[in-house]
């Protein structure tokens, strides 16, 4: 039996298309499944130097669910013209549902991937639309359904 850890080589990747209805499913829950998707820890051949994820459309962003009184007090911060006074902007989850509603799945996701150029490239493979209609089915996403 050989003892050599595996390590992935561009060649072995597969990479295959899910599409991911959340609504009324809870935002942390599905997000960190979202992750695992993208990361692609769901894989035999994961390795956490590579990226060897699947591609991931999720749909009705703006149906997405969340408990206790996080719809007022969840708060979004975000610095357009960083470094000059007063330029924070503050927004709740109230608003940005209305405003940007893939921007909160997008938000969850972004923050449970790596934070260096290997998590920039992971996103790129996130699709995600507020309705539920999107442009990918020559791709012939399979459905996941989350545990939420």
């Amino acid at each position: 039996m050989s003892q050599k850890t595996y390590s992935a080589k561009a060649g072995d990747i597969k990479r295959q298309w899910h599409v991911i209805d959340v609504s009324d499913k809870v935002l942390g829950r599905a997000a960190s499944q979202i992750a695992t998707l993208l990361k692609g820890k769901h894989k035999a051949i994961y390795t956490p130097s590579m990226d060897t994820g699947d591609h991931v459309v999720v749909i009705n962003a703006e149906k997405v669910k969340v408990t206790g009184t996080k719809e007022q007090d969840k708060m979004y911060y975000r610095h357009p013209f960083a470094g000059f006074p007063g330029a924070l902007k503050i927004t709740n989850l109230e608003k940005l549902r209305q405003r940007h509603p893939e921007d909160i799945i997008i938000n969850a996701v972004r923050r449970m991937l790596p934070r260096n150029a290997l998590g920039r490239q992971m996103m790129t493979k996130l699709k995600v639309y507020a309705g539920d209609t999107h442009p990918h089915a020559a791709q012939k996403p399979s459905a996941f359904e989350v545990e939420a």
